[in-house]
């Protein structure tokens, strides 16, 4: 199983984007960094979902004003198999990084 940076991606503007999604028969304990290079604000969104595009339940951050070189980070975070960290953010400039370990949950 995997540990360390499980998933980085820079953000599209106005776009759900996967970053990290927890390979079957295995759960994670993950942290996710959202990081702002601009120097002016960004709003960004964190979702745990089960498919590519969130419902507003699933979201765990929702239009968060990021500052200027600002950073989002949340830890701590649980993942069942299948289950998705997506992001979005309202600009360009933005980044995720998800890093943690994943254990094998098979017999």
């Amino acid at each position: 199983m995997a540990n360390g940076r499980l998933g980085a991606t820079n953000l599209a503007a106005a776009s759900n984007t996967t970053v990290y999604t927890c390979p079957v028969d295995t759960f994670a304990v993950v942290t996710i960094n959202v990081t702002n290079r601009a120097t002016t604000s960004r709003n960004v969104r964190v979702a745990v979902s089960t498919t590519t595009s969130p419902s507003t339940a699933e979201y765990i951050e929702y239009d968060v004003e990021l500052l200027g070189n600002g950073v989002l980070e949340r830890t701590g975070i649980v993942l069942s198999a299948g289950q998705n960290i997506v992001c979005f953010s309202n600009s360009t400039d933005t980044n995720a990084v998800v890093y943690g370990i994943e254990t094998s949950t098979a017999a």
